[in-house]
């Protein structure tokens, strides 16, 4: 048919980063005469974003090629993402594979997937250098959206044992102060009124400007107009400052949650990881911040079976992360990453007693969760929503970001972007969702 708009479908694996830059591509991709449609529909172009954090998410993003190549045999397949930048031999060696790009670089990928053809695999993955600048994707205007996602910053040097992110991700960089505000004035125009700061190491944003904190960054954004909540992705120990602290605890739009990885309660476990910080660093960390920052929700990342982890290292983790009362866990069985020192380790913890510490630290969180919520019931908190089911509720997050559903009343299909002030007072705690009323009727 003359004049058929050719079709792009996207599948993301991984962080935050990897959906925000997902979102980045498909615009990309629309800006470039391309139709964004349903990964599991019949596409032109199928553009998988790869994750490999773990040994499973390298599993998952190679089904995810052969699914696409079985959805389309004459479409084009693209593997970007870390994975992808990671191990492109081995991506490159699967027959139904057309491209693969990397994590930098991507800025024409719709130019270069219409110069390809089936059959003639095609590696542009480009190794890091210190000169690698900001990789500068267009900024996603979704309108209808009540939450958009800001990519400010790239690459860690943190080198832990079992991350093989600093290979795939580069070193530091960070967007320059004005273009990431001038991004979210576009997403608020856009119709969004939260902003998430996402990043690979977002704690250090600014360390490679001059003169620049993120501290100092959200001081500018949080002025904006429009703006009803700003909330961090991802905070590592030791990049909380006490501007930092001083920024959030004095501010009503940033959100009073942090996520700030753990990854083991136990100190020979930490020094293994190389982690520059001791449990009890770590517990005294959480405490100052709940003083500091009121109502402060705080979750955590954990690795389960790092090599040399015994069953009393184990318990240990386990009591600091019941001693910590972390409002969620995300749990992760460690998985083996080639590159990585940890890899090569000797006394590698069998798959079974992994399995077993997973369920149990799994167990434990989802018992703290249920706790966190219980504080709340009976409180009133303001919960945005983001989306409203006709004759049923309104859903969004609280500041402390649990999800939260609103019992809808009277105008309440008009509820999606606004902030509510709700009363809570009924927990599932099968799904960890707390539901509640609105206190006035908007």
């Amino acid at each position: 048919m003359i004049g058929k708009k050719k079709k792009a479908a996207f599948y993301t694996l991984g962080c935050k980063v990897n959906f925000c830059e997902t979102e980045a591509l498909q615009a990309l991709f629309e800006k470039n005469g391309y139709a964004i449609t349903d990964f599991d529909r019949e596409a032109d172009v199928y553009v998988i974003n790869t994750c490999t954090v773990t040994g499973l998410s390298d599993h998952k993003s190679r089904k995810m090629i052969r699914r696409a190549r079985r959805r389309n045999p004459d479409a084009i397949i693209v593997a970007t993402g870390c994975y992808a930048q990671g191990a492109p031999e081995e991506l490159k060696s699967m027959e139904q594979l057309d491209l693969v790009v990397g994590t930098t670089g991507r800025d024409r990928l719709p130019q270069v997937v219409e110069t390809l053809r089936r059959g003639c695999p095609v590696d542009l993955v480009q190794p890091y250098s210190e000169e690698n600048a900001f990789e500068i994707l267009p900024p996603v205007l979704k309108r209808g959206r009540t939450r958009g996602f800001l990519n400010i910053q790239q690459g860690c040097d943190q080198r832990c044992a079992y991350c093989i992110v600093p290979r795939v991700r580069g070193p530091l960089r960070s967007l320059e102060p004005q273009e990431a505000l001038k991004r979210v004035r576009a997403l608020l125009r856009a119709g969004c009124r939260e902003i998430v700061l996402t990043g690979i190491h977002l704690g250090l944003y600014g360390a490679d400007l001059q003169n620049v904190t993120l501290a100092g960054l959200l001081r500018e954004m949080e002025s904006l107009p429009g703006l009803l909540r700003l909330r961090l992705s991802s905070l590592e120990p030791g990049d909380i400052t006490g501007e930092l602290v001083e920024q959030i605890a004095g501010s009503e739009v940033i959100c009073p949650h942090l996520h700030i990885p753990l990854q083991s309660g136990d100190e020979e476990i930490l020094k293994q990881m190389n982690r520059t910080y001791t449990p009890e660093e770590y517990l005294y960390l959480v405490q100052w911040l709940r003083q500091e920052i009121p109502g402060l929700a705080v979750s955590t990342d954990l690795i389960v079976g790092f090599p040399g982890e015994s069953e009393t290292h184990h318990r240990r983790s386990m009591e600091l992360v019941r001693k910590a009362g972390f409002s969620r866990l995300h749990v992760f069985k460690f998985s083996p990453r080639p590159g990585t020192p940890a890899a090569g380790f000797s006394n590698q913890v069998p798959q079974g007693e992994k399995e077993k510490r997973s369920r149990e630290m799994i167990s434990l969180g989802h018992d703290l969760a249920a706790s966190f919520l219980q504080n709340y019931l009976d409180s009133e908190q303001q919960v945005l929503v983001e989306k409203v089911i006709p004759d049923a509720y309104g859903e969004g997050f609280t500041p402390q970001y649990f999800r939260a559903r609103v019992v809808l009343k009277g105008k309440g299909r008009r509820w999606r972007g606004k902030l509510l002030k709700v009363r809570l007072n009924r927990m599932d705690d099968a799904e960890q969702i707390i539901w509640g009323t609105p206190v006035r009727q908007t």
